[in-house]
C-alpha cells in the first residue's frame, strides 16, 4: 500500500490504515469501516501544509505515515513557534470539534506524510453513536490542554536551560529507542526547532546541548539525540540483569 497513491486507496485500504492508528483503540470494527467510508487519504509532502491559521476548520486527520508539526507563525515575519511534533497513528486538527471560528495555529508536514481526512460533521455524527469515541475525544483533549498548560508553567517558572532538559525528556518518552549507551531520541530535530519549543535562540540552543554533550549527558548521532545513560543508571541495569 505504501507505494500507491492515496487517492487510489479504497474503504479496505483506509480501514486498514486506521487499524494502525491511536483512535482504533475506541473504535469497534463496524465503526471503523464506517470510518473508512467516510474519510480521505491524502499524501503530503515534507514541509508543505495541511492547513494554516485562518483556514476554516472543517475537518480532523489521523497521522498513517510519517510526522506533522503543529505551529503558530507571526504575520510578517514568518518566525515560528512549534508548538509540537506529533508522531504516526496521530489524530490532530481537533479544534474542528469545538470552535466555529478559523483556525489559531498551522499544521506542516515534518516529513513525507499519508493522512486521513476526516470531515468534522461526520466526526462529531459518529461521537454522538460511539460513548467510546466520545469518551476517547475528550480524554485526547484533556491531555492535549494538560500538556499545553505545563509547557506554559515551565516558561513562567524555568529558565531555558531547565526547559530544555525537561523538553528531551519528553522527547525521550515519545520518541525514544534504546541505544548501546543511552536512549536515541529518533527525530532529526535542527536546533532552530528546537529554540523555537523552548523559546530560545539557535545560537543559545547550540551553545547549551554543546555544553551538554562535553558533560557527557548527550550526544549527537546522525543528526539525532543520545540521552546517554549517567553511570549509576548503567550500573543499575547491570545488576538487574545478572
Amino acid at each position: 500500500m505504501a507505494h500507491r497513491r492515496a487517492c487510489d486507496l479504497n474503504a479496505p485500504d483506509r480501514a486498514n490504515l486506521l487499524r494502525h492508528t491511536e483512535l482504533s483503540a475506541a473504535l469497534s470494527d463496524s465503526l471503523i469501516r464506517e470510518f473508512a467510508s467516510v474519510s480521505f487519504a491524502v499524501d503530503v509532502r515534507r514541509r508543505r501544509f495541511i492547513y494554516r491559521a485562518g483556514d476554516t476548520p472543517d475537518a480532523l486527520y489521523l497521522i498513517a505515515r510519517g510526522r506533522i508539526k503543529l505551529c503558530c507563525l507571526e504575520p510578517g515575519t514568518g518566525r515560528e513557534a512549534v508548538i509540537d511534533i506529533l508522531p504516526t497513528g496521530s489524530l490532530f486538527g481537533e479544534f474542528a470539534l469545538y470552535a466555529s471560528g478559523a483556525r489559531q495555529m498551522s499544521a506542516v508536514a515534518y516529513e513525507n506524510a499519508r493522512l486521513l481526512r476526516i470531515p468534522v460533521e461526520k466526526f462529531r455524527q459518529l461521537m454522538a453513536e460511539s460513548s467510546e469515541l466520545y469518551d476517547y475525544t475528550f480524554r485526547l483533549l484533556g491531555q492535549r490542554l494538560s500538556r499545553a498548560e505545563r509547557r506554559l508553567a515551565d516558561f513562567a517558572l524555568d529558565a531555558i536551560p531547565a526547559r530544555l532538559e525537561k523538553l528531551l525528556a519528553e522527547l525521550s518518552e515519545r520518541y525514544g529507542r534504546c541505544a548501546d549507551d543511552g536512549v536515541l531520541i529518533d527525530l532529526a530535530l535542527p536546533h532552530r526547532e528546537i529554540a523555537s519549543i523552548v523559546g530560545s535562540t539557535r545560537e543559545s540552543i547550540t551553545v547549551r546541548l554543546n555544553d551538554m554533550r562535553r558533560a557527557g549527558m548527550i550526544d549527537f548521532v546522525d543528526r539525532k539525540i543520545l540521552i546517554k545513560h549517567p553511570p549509576h543508571a548503567a550500573a543499575a541495569v547491570v545488576v538487574a540483569g545478572a
